[in-house]
Parts: C-alpha cells; structure tokens; sequence
C-alpha cells in the first residue's frame, strides 16, 4: 500500500518562502511519476509541478519560475521550494504520485488524478 505524507506547510507573508516535502512509503521503488497540485476553497484543484523518474520537470504557468520540484530516490522523498509567495498562493498542498508507464506525456493539469495523493499540508500567505 502507497502512502504519500506532506509536511512543511504553514504560515508566511507575502514575498516568503516555504519548502513542502513528501514522503513516500510503502512501495518506494522510484517507479512514480510524482506532482503537486494544489487546492483553494471553492476553487477547483490545480495542478503545479511534475518530476518523472528521469528527474524531467514539468510546471504550471502559474509558478513557473517561483516553485521548484525536485527528488531524492534514495530517501523517497520529493520536495518543492516555493518562493516568492503571493496571498493567491493560500491553498491545501497535495504531493500526487502515479505509475511512470501510465504517461507517455507528462500534462501538468492532470496530476489531481493521480492514482495516489497524500493528506494535504495547508499553505496560507498573507499580506
């Protein structure tokens, strides 16, 4: 059984920076496809980042350049550095995962569909 569990959320002022980790247990064998969405109250769910198994990144327009996707295989654990935060950032935070076979082409928007998806970590930026 996958697991995927976040951490490093909080609160930050506008400007701020955070860095969300996830880690994956239960079957780490680096097979994943990996992503981050996120999602705002009565806002659908956004896709942010992706990392294939080749360490391949793929970003959302909207944080291109602010947020930075990265893994460490060995410790089974994927991060994003989020800079540059604006209050249009507040959201729950989700690390997604997937089998790396199932996408030919990785498409940022579909990560909340990933087969598995962590618990949410809460991002909140004020002004």
């Amino acid at each position: 059984q996958v697991q995927l569990v976040e951490s490093g959320g909080g609160s930050v002022q506008s400007g701020g920076s955070l860095n969300l980790s996830c880690v994956v247990t239960g079957n780490p064998d680096n097979i994943y496809l990996m992503g981050w969405f996120r999602q705002a109250p009565e806002k659908e769910a956004e896709g942010l980042a992706a990392i294939d198994t080749d360490d391949t990144a793929s970003y959302a327009e909207s944080v291109k350049g602010r947020f930075t996707i990265s893994r460490d295989n060995i410790k089974s654990t994927m991060y994003l550095q989020m800079n540059d935060l604006t209050p249009e950032d507040t959201a729950v935070y989700y690390c997604a995962a997937d089998f790396q076979e199932y996408h030919t082409v990785v498409v940022v928007r579909t990560i909340p569909l990933f087969t598995y998806r962590g618990q949410g970590t809460q991002v909140t930026v004020s002004s």
